[in-house]
């Protein structure tokens, strides 16, 4: 059986990770609606993976005979000025959900949940990633400015994300 502290703080990444979905399908909707359909698709991408994190979480409870809570999910912000500031945002975005994970871990190791430790070393690593993907777009808008020529190029190379 999960520790309750445990199952509590998973349940809680849980609902980081919908919410994450939640977020980067707003910021899909809102490139499509700019016509940046790379960009959109890229986001799109994105909220899917962040689907399947909550879904190992979800299924990760259940096998532990844990209870799985599912909470409100807020309303994200639903426009951005720019592509810059919609991937500065993901990029802080993800470093708040690897601290989160970060807390998950410790709250774990605490409560010598070695099952949860092992579990939480995929998300470790998937975080890295995560967080170099956002930052590595965030340095390319910084070297093309508002070029709308060099927007456009990265919009058909996002675009090619599956």
């Amino acid at each position: 059986m999960i520790n309750e502290s445990v199952q509590k703080a998973l349940n809680e990444q849980l609902n980081k990770e919908l919410s994450s979905a939640y977020l980067y399908l707003a910021m899909s909707a809102d490139f499509e609606q700019k016509n940046l359909f790379g960009f959109a698709k890229w986001m799109k991408v994105q909220s899917g993976e962040e689907l399947k994190h909550a879904d190992k979480i979800y299924g990760f409870i259940l096998e532990r005979g844990g209870k799985v809570d599912l909470m409100t999910i807020e309303k994200p912000q639903q426009s951005w000025e720019s592509a810059m500031k919609a991937f500065q945002d993901a990029y802080e975005h993800e470093k708040f959900i690897t601290n989160s994970i970060y807390s998950v871990l410790e709250l774990s190791q605490s409560q010598k949940d070695y099952a949860t430790v092992e579990f939480l070393q995929w998300y470790v690593k998937e975080q890295v990633e995560e967080e170099a993907q956002t930052e590595q777009i965030v340095k390319k808008l910084e070297m093309i400015g508002d070029t709308p020529a060099g927007l456009f190029m990265l919009d058909q190379e996002l675009g090619h994300r599956e």
